[in-house]
């Protein structure tokens, strides 16, 4: 790599200084002469994949050679032969790291094999990823077991649409009879549940030879299915033979838990084609699920998709989603059970509860990005944090270069992310789908560039996706409703991702956040929001969720979208971004079964389908900024309409009929909409036992930081200057009360003299702009309706009298506006039927004029976490 150094002896500065340091401190005890040149350490760094793979992080033993450790790599095929040879060295010389004169963790192995007590370079000074090696496999906790395979699937889009299955009403319902009837043939041996917790991890998972589950073939007429679940992202604990084509599965639970059992994912070899197997899952816990509504489990066949190019399929008959009949006391258990034809003998397929979408196949995707020299000029790939595991959170930064620090500054941000729930792969396929199109060359794509600062967070959780968990990370804790945690360690994904954002804040504002997740119990895609009592922005919160149902109307239900925020969602991420300041903060719900509206009702939702809802983010993204307010001013118009409807609907429910006509607007939203307990909603269980006395200790480390900081002693001229100085602030603050006691009182009668009815009011506020000024809330203005209203008639007409008077004293507020301009053709674009549906008689078609960019103070924006 350096020819010309590698033949010099120059010694390295910082090895000379490290060398001593590390000395000194009796850390390192190699000899002088051993130590090689800088070029050579950096040339052995750049081509040892084993480097690449070794650290670690949380364990003892880190520096031992492994087997397994070594050949887990992304992509074996790639690595050169003399990689293979020096493998093989490391292992012969294994009993040199055992040496007592070693000391040192930090140890590089040379291009022969052998090893070099050398001081390796700290990592963060290089990018993670690099074209000429692998990446850094996925780290598993250390009771797992993984097989050596890496599998990888096709994606295909089927040719016709996939209809939900239609029951016939002659579908069977298979009694459970467990293995005390049947044959265990898959069961894996060690897994951590409730009452263990996370420990340590490590490339490969748990040392030594991989069992043999599946059981052994008695000859070439031995029908038995060989079950396989120990692969990235796979999920299957027990496989129970109780037929010769009927099998009964045992799903695992999410680790260190004992439940969250929904997302399933394991390989079948074996197959007779001309037989029905009947497939049987015994654990599950949801009473509601989308297999009673016509969805269809996931098949994917590797030989049809060598030879055919067929990718993941819906297949299945006599689908049945029932009440199991084996109770144990404590929790209800629910079965899903569907029969399949295997299309050829001696196959390999999948089964999979929807499309996988794994850590491997991001860090392909970003690594594509990275390769990219035009698209790794505006997206930037850092490192957020390491997961609990010790694996990479990426973080992308996309926007273009400015021009000038002011442009930098005008530009506001757009905050994404998704699998903060491992198991809603859903949400990594629109994510896909949005980065596809904001990193095109597509005239809209670039204007979304030059208006936005985008912040990305593509796999929040990707320890809990590696190892096929449903709901928790390896903390056995749901993520989603941890985001006001204060234990860094424990949670550190979610605390450096609030962490990032609050810093967001501080630099600009941020018009959108967003975190995709996946809902088994609903059908389309909505989005839940928080409804925002403070009369300025009212039912502003809203517009974005109904542009984007009419943006894509076959995909997107808005009457399905809920903005009621719950005490038990007080921890997610949604709520916690809103009380931050985020005025529109949504966390969107994609379905794991399809839609029941337009063109696709009644069909299955494709990859194909998912990543275009990703590109109509980007497509109302521009309908929400764009200067002329016609679709912005025309949504907010409907949805006071819909609103009074369903305050009508309310009061008939209640057997009053009132009229509202001037007042209605003033009821609290959060009395209307009903709650989002349909949602896949998990109550908080607390803090792991093993976390609380940290929790504690941390809560009184903060409670005596601040009896700590009292205020220092003050000399007699210090507290006489001091107290003339309050005197004089206590005048002037009077002085002023005064003067706007007198401006209020006027410009309240002008008020009620030139708006008598609450409309004109509201829609004046609604078309002015809030461009300049962040949405910054408080507790009061967040609460201030809950405790006193409610929806009693015999109260209303004060309560309703008094909050009309408080709404005329108001000042308008100017609306958001980014001054974009669209253009009207797009290589990226979907196509025709995925594409805007405005109503052209309410939603005219605008020309968007690029206006020229406010100028603000310079600021700083290229920081990174």
């Amino acid at each position: 790599m350096f020819p010309a150094l590698e033949t010099e002896t120059l010694p390295d500065p910082y090895e000379d200084f490290m060398y001593h340091h590390l000395q000194y401190y009796g850390y390192f005890k190699g000899h002088r002469g051993s130590l090689p040149t800088s070029a050579t350490h950096q040339h052995v760094w750049k081509n040892n994949p084993r480097y690449l793979l070794s650290g670690s992080f949380g364990e003892r033993q880190g520096m031992i050679p492994d087997p397994l450790q070594k050949e887990k790599l992304l992509w074996p095929t790639c690595i050169s032969s003399p990689v293979h040879r020096q493998i093989e060295a490391v292992s012969r010389d294994s009993l040199m790291l055992s040496s007592p004169l070693l000391k040192s963790r930090q140890l590089l192995h040379d291009e022969f094999g052998e090893v070099n007590p050398c001081l390796r370079e700290p990592r963060d000074l290089f990018t993670f990823f690099s074209s000429s090696g692998p990446l850094q496999a996925p780290r598993w906790p250390i009771e797992c077991e993984v097989i050596k395979e890496n599998l990888h699937h096709i994606e295909w889009v089927p040719p016709q649409p996939e209809y939900f299955y239609q029951p016939t009403g002659n579908e069977k319902l298979p009694e459970i009879v467990g293995e005390e009837k049947g044959t265990v043939v898959f069961q894996l041996d060690s897994v951590p549940t409730e009452g263990s917790y996370f420990t340590s991890s490590r490339v490969g998972g748990k040392r030594g030879i991989i069992k043999e589950l599946a059981v052994t073939l008695q000859g070439p007429e031995d029908k038995t299915l060989l079950f396989e679940s120990r692969f990235e992202s796979g999920n299957l604990r027990k496989a129970v033979r109780v037929d010769t084509y009927e099998y009964e599965l045992t799903l695992r639970t999410d680790l260190y838990t004992n439940k969250h059992t929904q997302w399933f994912y394991f390989r079948v070899q074996n197959t007779r084609k001309d037989a029905t197997y009947r497939f049987t899952i015994v654990n599950l816990l949801k009473p509601k699920s989308l297999y009673t509504m016509g969805m269809k489990p996931l098949m994917y066949s590797q030989l049809d998709a060598k030879t055919h190019n067929i990718g993941w399929r819906r297949e299945g008959n006599e689908i049945r989603y029932y009440k199991n009949n084996r109770d144990d006391g404590q929790q209800a258990f629910y079965c899903l059970t569907w029969t399949i034809q295997f299309p050829h003998d001696q196959d390999t397929c999948f089964f999979a509860h929807f499309y996988p979408y794994t850590y491997t196949d991001l860090q392909c995707y970003l690594l594509s990005v990275a390769n990219n020299p035009v698209q790794s000029q505006f997206c930037k790939l850092r490192t957020l944090c390491r997961s609990l595991a010790g694996n990479t959170v990426y973080l992308l930064t996309i926007t273009n270069p400015s021009r000038t620090p002011q442009e930098a500054a005008a530009k506001k941000a757009v905050v994404l992310s998704a699998r903060v729930h491992p198991g809603e792969s859903n949400g990594s396929w629109i994510m896909k789908g949005f980065l596809d199109f904001i990193l095109s060359n597509s005239p809209d794509a670039q204007l979304l560039r030059d208006i936005f600062v985008f912040k990305v967070v593509p796999m929040l959780n990707p320890d809990g996706v590696i190892v096929g968990n449903y709901r928790c990370s390896l903390a056995g804790r749901d993520l989603n409703r941890h985001y006001k945690t204060i234990l860094k360690e424990s949670f550190p994904c979610i605390w450096y991702t609030r962490n990032m954002i609050k810093r967001l804040l501080e630099e600009r504002e941020v018009l959108l956040y967003c975190d995709f997740h996946g809902h088994s119990r609903k059908n389309n895609i909505f989005l839940y929001g928080c409804n925002n009592n403070d009369r300025k922005y009212w039912l502003h919160e809203r517009v974005f969720p109904l542009m984007l149902s009419k943006n894509a109307p076959d995909k997107f239900s808005f009457h399905s979208c809920n903005f009621k925020v719950q005490k038990c969602k007080e921890g997610t991420g949604r709520v916690v971004m809103w009380r931050m300041g985020i005025l529109n903060s949504y966390t969107m719900e994609s379905t794991f079964g399809g839609s029941t509206l337009g063109n696709k009702r009644d069909t299955h939702f494709t990859t194909e389908d998912l990543k275009s809802l990703g590109y109509h983010v980007c497509d109302t993204l521009l309908d929400f900024c764009d200067p002329d307010r016609t679709k912005f001013m025309q949504c907010l118009t409907e949805l006071k309409e819909l609103l009074q409807q369903e305050i009508h609907k309310k009061f008939n429910e209640l057997g009053q009929d009132m009229d509202l006509e001037g007042s209605w607007s003033d009821i609290c939203l959060s009395d209307i909409e009903s709650s989002t307990s349909g949602s896949d909603s998990s109550l908080s269980d607390g803090l792991p036992v093993h976390l609380l006395n940290v929790a504690d200790e941390l809560n009184q480390k903060k409670k005596m930081y601040k009896k700590k900081k009292k205020k220092p002693l003050q000399t007699r001229k210090q507290r006489n200057e001091q107290y003339q100085k309050n005197n004089l602030m206590q005048e002037l603050k009077l002085t002023e009360d005064a003067l706007s006691f007198q401006e209020r009182a006027g410009f309240a009668s002008s008020t009620l003299q030139k708006q008598p009815t609450f409309f004109r009011n509201s829609e004046n506020a609604s078309s002015s702009a809030m461009r300049n000024e962040k949405p910054r809330l408080n507790e009061l203005q967040l609460h201030g309706r809950d405790k006193g209203t409610s929806l009693d008639p015999s109260k209303m007409t004060s309560i309703l009298t008094k909050s009309k008077e408080r709404m005329q004293m108001e000042k308008p507020r100017p609306t958001v506006s980014c001054s974009p301009k669209r253009s009207t053709n797009s290589s990226q674009e979907p196509a025709a039927d995925m594409k805007s549906h405005w109503s052209r008689n309410r939603y005219p078609a605008t020309k968007r004029g690029r206006a020229a960019m406010t100028v603000y103070p310079s600021l700083h924006i290229y920081t990174y976490p």
